[in-house]
């Protein structure tokens, strides 16, 4: 069993480029135990790269997410998580709250959502197709649509969309080095949920079919939520739903443009399904790990002793790229390969996977139909990537038909 006196190293490692992967981490899987590494803030925690030792700590109820939370929890970030979370809980209270949300992903509801994600992609693809060549696809595509599904189902009004992507925007900085200092961050979080909370009170005066309104309907139900619940769900599901799919459509636009397999699926539609679910593999959406557990008593991990109370960080972009799991890891490849670590395992699996995916599918498709012969307008080291945000995806992508 490896020693856990290692020295510990800087962590993130650096700033990240494009889509690619710090070269460490590959290094790291070849290596024997756990790193050991520092954040800017909170305790040294263990980073765990391989795949199933990622699958270790995010499915081993002895790693627990809410004894991590709070000045102690390794981050890049001042200012802590809330307690109260869907992110940040474990059983029962994490089972409460995944079930009373879990309402509105059913798979009647999520397909009840089909036509309405058609005519959204639809709509912004017309508007495309109408300006012409050249275009911008991260706000005249990704951005837009991925914003109107996610406020559809939470039941947000269409005019007030633009006010509620500004919150999220804000929240997401994870960099004080782009002009907004923590307060900001502070004050977009307690103004979206007082935004929340007028929403709510109008579900009570007026009863609605939305993420919202089924929270609301329920609250007079044992074990139902308090209101304030219901408003930290509504925060989650915002920054969970709107930023992951709108940066993962990007991506995969430009993934695909990149590395010539747009043709290859162009050419065999077929393939769509497996290549959402290898695109969601090779894509790394958050680079660097966050969201640290806590061992909540002795645990070997990876020939590695993490202690009762030491935390880790794992790292599902590494894990998705372990040569020992997926042949071949760095290269797309549009086949069935073992499950992938993009949303998650265990207890904390993305409630809206299944929303997300049929996202993405309907947009990729439509987006190959509709321009067959999609191209880059700039060279691919010339896209602008945000660096500063929580999640990867490119500040613009330039396109032409």
């Amino acid at each position: 069993m490896t020693s856990t006196e290692n020295e510990p190293v800087a962590y993130p490692f650096n700033v990240p480029v494009a889509l690619d992967l710090d070269p460490r981490y590959a290094e790291l899987r070849e290596r024997p135990g756990l790193q050991r590494v520092k954040m800017t803030y909170g305790q040294p925690a263990w980073l765990a790269v391989r795949y199933e030792d990622v699958k270790v700590v995010l499915g081993d109820r002895r790693f627990s997410r809410a004894q991590a939370v709070g000045d102690d929890e390794p981050r890049v970030l001042p200012f802590v998580q809330r307690p109260d979370s869907i992110f940040t809980t474990d059983a029962p209270d994490h089972t409460r709250l995944r079930r009373a949300v879990g309402r509105a992903f059913t798979a009647r509801r999520v397909e009840a959502l089909r036509g309405a994600v058609e005519s959204v992609v639809a709509e912004h693809l017309d508007a495309l197709e109408k300006a012409g060549p050249p275009a911008e696809l991260v706000h005249g595509f990704s951005l837009p649509v991925s914003m109107r599904v996610i406020c559809d189902l939470l039941g947000v009004p269409f005019d007030q969309q633009e006010r509620f992507r500004g919150y999220a925007d804000t929240i997401l900085v994870n960099s004080p080095d782009v002009g907004i200092d923590p307060q900001q961050i502070v004050k977009a979080q307690l103004d979206l949920r007082a935004f929340l909370g007028e929403l709510v009170d109008q579900r009570r005066a007026e009863p609605a079919d939305d993420l919202l309104g089924v929270l609301v309907a329920g609250m007079s139900e044992d074990g139902g939520l308090t209101e304030d619940e219901i408003i930290g769900l509504g925060v989650d599901v915002l920054i969970a739903g709107h930023e992951t799919t709108a940066n993962f459509l990007s991506n995969f636009v430009y993934l695909l443009l990149t590395t010539g397999t747009y043709t290859t699926l162009r050419d065999q539609p077929d393939l769509l399904p497996e290549a959402v679910e290898e695109l969601l593999r090779i894509t790394p959406l958050n680079p660097n790990a966050f969201m640290a557990r806590v061992a909540t008593e002795d645990v070997e991990l990876g020939g590695q002793l993490v202690r009762a109370g030491e935390a880790v960080l794992p790292s599902m972009a590494s894990g998705n790229r372990d040569v020992t799991v997926f042949e071949n890891p760095e290269k797309i490849e549009f086949v069935e390969r073992p499950p992938h670590l993009a949303f998650g395992h265990g207890a904390h699996h993305c409630l809206g996977a299944q929303l997300g995916r049929m996202e993405l599918q309907i947009g990729i498709s439509a987006l190959i139909t509709r321009f067959p012969n999609l191209a880059l307008a700039v060279p691919a080291e010339d896209v602008q990537w945000r660096t500063t945000m929580l999640v990867r995806g490119p500040w613009g992508l330039p396109v032409t038909w």
